[in-house]
């Protein structure tokens, strides 16, 4: 079961702690989610970011629920098997998503 190898993490400890090493800064915590807003100069830098996303997604089998307007896509990145709460699995995929800046 998929449940039992995720790592529910204590949340302000962690996201205080990456703001003071400077990663995932486009990052807040709020409602048992990991949610961020990103803008790109089109609707064509925004989707080809998504495509880029979704690679990475789909490698570790964890997809984000997230929304694209224009320029502008947000995402929110919780764990289902957890109890829809933020894990390890969520934090992993954020930075992962910050590297494609």
């Amino acid at each position: 079961m998929r449940f039992a190898k995720i790592k529910v993490c204590a949340s302000k400890e962690f996201m205080t702690e990456c703001r003071t090493l400077g990663i995932m800064k486009n990052w807040k915590e709020e409602n048992d989610s990991l949610k961020a807003t990103f803008k790109f100069k089109n609707f064509i830098e925004a989707w080809a970011f998504m495509s880029k996303v979704a690679m990475v997604a789909e490698k570790m089998n964890h997809h984000p629920i997230w929304s694209n307007v224009y320029n502008q896509v947000e995402i929110s990145l919780s764990t289902h098997d957890a109890g829809n709460t933020v894990t390890d699995l969520d934090r992993e995929l954020a930075e992962k998503i910050d590297k494609l800046i």
